[in-house]
């Protein structure tokens, strides 16, 4: 059996807390009124249904242990019915993503009270967007010593960790992912966020209860717990981990002696060029800033602009349904959005930020800057320096600050600086090939986008596929269904060669 890092784990629980603003366990699961998806032949109660209704049924569980187990059988009554059952269950999972859009999207914004509406539904929306089981074709070598057959095969059961900031997006991503490559999944969801993740488990489970008859597919602890994420990690059914956090459940799920896919922070910067078109920049870091109010870890958290067109890309900002905050206002709100620790050795206070802010619209952040801001805004934005605490710490709300470069030199290495070497995210708003590779190299991350919103790094306006969960620390990059497989090789020596 795995140990884990007890110290690790209560990190665990203080990072979510203090990030994202879970205090104490949340109210059991309940279900709530919905049309099915067109093709999901699911039949949902016309009343709310109790937690206690639902343990250990259609993957909503009291205990860990008991979902770990639940989702093992599952995976081997997936296993009997072959790639078409997969194949049908990632549609499942797509057509009720998008029917149930809207409903889900309120139900995840009621409990979690971060980020718009609107982008709520949109993540579910867009979920038809992430790969399945095409992605997994095999591959062969044929000659006079026989021929030999490798194949993407699964490893049992995923255990997973989703974010409170995308729960029903990041869990359906998951699923789909993970079922495509033919595993068995069991979460323990964000404790702000663990209610409507176990009502999509329930309405997914009943889908594919319905069609296949496997009842536990995708489990979910319904109230999940330090306890819960450690009997996860440690049970002998469960082969891999995918976490989707902060950095201190990332750290603890490598140290468990698993394979653990980990999504790290972010902090992405933006490097806008002299030579670009400004307009366009000016809007795309706007679309990006303020997509569900910053809660994106792809989104853009920081500006660094060449000092020669700084004040004709921020009127630009201001021309595009941004707001500027003068110097008095971004203090005032700096020393409302963020708490200050004494810097380790007498160094310089460290930034840590404050929950309240989190995911809020920019007129409540406006309220707290003193600022008059006026309906319609998408993004407020004003100057700082390159140390400033919403320069260099990641903090998931609507404002990002503006700071002044002599040389793209300069950029890039504020940039870089800024950016911590997550190598998650960067963004670059150039004509200049030569600076978009010096960019590329310094930074070295994960997503690179060039002249566009951070989105078109997981096909939102660029090409690509999307995933919810991008692992940076432990290197896969944007997960797909071969992320959540063994690559199995098959070896006939001296025969079946055909010619």
């Amino acid at each position: 059996m795995s140990n884990i890092n007890e110290t690790l784990i209560r990190d665990v629980v203080a990072d979510v807390m203090s990030r994202l603003g879970g205090g104490t366990a949340p109210a059991p699961a309940t279900t709530s009124t919905a049309k099915p998806a067109a093709d999901c032949g699911c039949k949902h109660e016309s009343r709310p249904v109790s937690g206690a209704a639902l343990r250990g049924r259609f993957g909503v569980f009291a205990d860990a242990n008991e979902a770990c187990a639940a989702a093992h059988e599952g995976f081997l009554q997936l296993a009997q019915k072959g790639v078409a059952a997969r194949i049908r269950i990632v549609e499942i999972i797509k057509s009720m993503a998008d029917a149930y859009a809207d409903e889900w999207g309120r139900i995840e914004f009621d409990e979690t009270k971060i980020g718009r509406l609107d982008h709520k539904v949109e993540k579910l929306k867009i979920i038809k967007l992430v790969p399945g089981v095409e992605w997994l074709r095999p591959d062969a070598w044929s000659g006079d010593s026989g021929i030999t057959h490798e194949e993407f095969t699964p490893f049992g059961v995923v255990g997973a960790v989703t974010p409170s900031t995308h729960s029903i997006p990041t869990l359906s991503g998951n699923v789909i992912n993970i079922v495509a490559a033919g595993n068995g999944v069991v979460f323990n969801a964000h404790p702000g966020a663990s209610r409507c993740a176990a009502t999509a488990v329930r309405a997914y489970n009943k889908a594919i209860h319905r069609e296949f008859g496997i009842e536990n597919l995708i489990c979910i602890v319904e109230q999940p717990t330090l306890d819960s994420f450690k009997a996860i990690c440690t049970h002998e059914a469960v082969r891999l981990l995918c976490i989707t956090g902060g950095p201190a459940v990332a750290k603890a799920a490598m140290q468990v002696g698993k394979r653990a896919i980990c999504g790290g922070p972010g902090n992405p910067p933006v490097l806008v060029d002299s030579d670009c078109d400004i307009n366009k920049a000016a809007i795309s870091v706007i679309k990006g800033g303020a997509y569900d109010n910053n809660l994106l870890c792809i989104g853009e958290k920081e500006v660094f602009v060449l000092e020669s067109v700084a004040d004709q890309f921020m009127a630009a900002m201001e021309r595009n349904a941004g707001f500027r905050l003068n110097a008095a206002q971004v203090d005032k709100l700096t020393k409302e959005a963020f708490t200050f620790s004494p810097g380790q050795g007498g160094g310089c206070a460290e930034p840590h930020v404050s929950k309240t802010y989190i995911g809020k619209d920019p007129l409540v952040l406006g309220q707290a800057a003193g600022a008059n801001v006026p309906a319609g805004t998408q993004l407020l934005f004003g100057e700082t320096d390159a140390t400033h605490a919403f320069v260099v710490e990641e903090q998931m709300m609507p404002f990002v600050p503006i700071v002044r470069v002599k040389t793209m030199e300069e950029g890039i290495q504020a940039a870089k600086r800024a950016e911590h070497g997550y190598r998650h995210t960067s963004i670059i708003h150039t004509n200049n090939v030569n600076h978009m590779t010096a960019m590329a190299r310094a930074l070295d991350t994960t997503l690179f986008v060039k002249n566009g919103a951070c989105m078109a790094g997981l096909g939102l306006g660029g090409e690509g596929y999307l995933s919810y969960t991008i692992a940076t620390p432990t290197g896969e990059g944007v997960t797909n269904p071969r992320t959540f497989t063994r690559v199995r090789r098959c070896v006939l020596v001296d025969n079946l060669r055909i010619y």
